[in-house]
């Protein structure tokens, strides 16, 4: 993405597992430094478990580290079982993951055979729906919060029903504000590069984090808030009760995020 958008700042919303398809929402330019404000967005995943044994990392990529036991469940056995991970409730993280221990990611020291010990976290899984079951193989969709592992879901979810499991698709359809219908392929972007039109696939800056109110300014404040001085908004708009508001120029760039400060008065908190 560097080369074809001729720009050493690219930066990226949210990690994938190396078998992970799907939403990978990209920060281009000066818009890199708004990754902060996205770092909460909820996930939502399609993905298929195969039963039967587990793996080391929790998934189809992983060495097999069970012995193989038939699946001997119904459909709604399972459906009990996946009940048991919606909500909020602590997950301990894969030990093939980015989390990291001491400063290295556990997944460079579960490839040495170091031992990970990773503590619990807590994760929000707002919906969980079984789609198929075959005996053997499942499909669920879930939406869950920022954090939150499927492959550790799948690993318990084959434990509780004593025959292993783990993950052998993984689809994000959407994260956070940016779904599935938005995102272009690499090829699709490569085409994009090559006829100058690179431009269709950007999403400007002011029409993101749309929990961010715009504020509009005029020139003499767009100019003061470059400068870092606070700025004040008009009363008579309603902004939900904002902490923030995205700064809009005249031409309709986004200037800044403010922070409020007091009534009415905004801090610049980023000036892109």
């Amino acid at each position: 993405m560097r080369r074809l958008a001729n720009t050493r700042k690219v930066g990226h919303l949210g990690t994938l597992d190396p078998l992970a398809t799907g939403v990978l929402p990209l920060v281009l330019g000066r818009a890199t430094r708004l990754a902060q404000f996205f770092s909460g967005g909820e996930k939502t995943y399609d993905a298929r478990i195969q039963f039967g044994w587990s793996t080391d990392t929790y998934d189809r990529e992983g060495e097999r580290v069970s012995e193989p036991v038939e699946p001997r469940f119904t459909r709604e056995e399972l459906d009990a079982v996946l009940a048991r991970f919606r909500g909020p409730f602590l997950q301990t993280p894969p030990p093939f993951s980015a989390k990291k221990v001491a400063g290295t990611p556990a997944y460079r020291l579960a490839r040495k055979g170091t031992p990970v010990d990773l503590q619990p976290v807590q994760v929000h899984v707002f919906e969980l729906d079984l789609l198929e079951f075959d005996g053997a193989t499942a499909r669920i969709r879930l939406r869950c919060s920022a954090g939150t592992y499927l492959r550790g879901i799948a690993h318990d979810a084959g434990r509780e029903l004593g025959c292993g499991a783990f993950l052998t698709a993984l689809r994000r359809t959407a994260s956070g504000e940016f779904a599935e219908v938005q995102a272009f392929t690499l090829e699709a972007l490569e085409t994009l590069a090559r006829a100058g039109n690179l431009r269709e696939a950007l999403i400007p800056a002011a029409h993101v984090l749309p929990d961010f109110p715009n504020a509009l300014v005029d020139t003499l404040t767009a100019g003061q808030i470059r400068q870092g001085k606070d700025f004040r908004l008009s009363p008579f708009v309603e902004r939900s009760g904002s902490k923030y508001v995205k700064a809009v120029g005249p031409e309709g760039d986004l200037i800044a995020i403010g922070e409020v400060r007091l009534p009415h008065v905004y801090h610049p908190i980023l000036v892109l």
